[in-house]
């Protein structure tokens, strides 16, 4: 999983923030959330070589965070999307209704 935050303030800082990006997608990262993107590889020692790949081509303004999960461990991700909506009694009574 690649996280990052580029500056985006020049031409030249936006040229660089979409050459990475473009890196990313054409190695096969999907994009999770705006500046968060994800690729499952086979081992460790696939990941391994995608990072240090991904460390050769990033900018050089910027943070760029890698984290490597199981896939275990990404089949876990919980998505919460939208309003969390529950119906709730407005009064102090204690009755439950199942």
């Amino acid at each position: 999983m690649v996280l990052f935050d580029l500056p985006v303030k020049t031409s030249r800082d936006r040229r660089n923030y979409t050459q990475f990006r473009k890196f990313l997608i054409k190695n096969g990262f999907i994009m999770m959330q705006k500046s968060v993107y994800s690729k499952l590889v086979l081992n460790a020692t696939a990941a391994d070589m995608m990072m240090r790949n991904v460390r050769k081509n990033k900018p050089d303004n910027g943070v760029v965070q890698m984290l490597k999960i199981t896939e275990k461990q990404y089949a876990s991700i919980e998505f919460v999307i939208g309003d969390n909506q529950s119906e709730y009694l407005a009064s102090d009574s204690r009755m439950v209704i199942i």
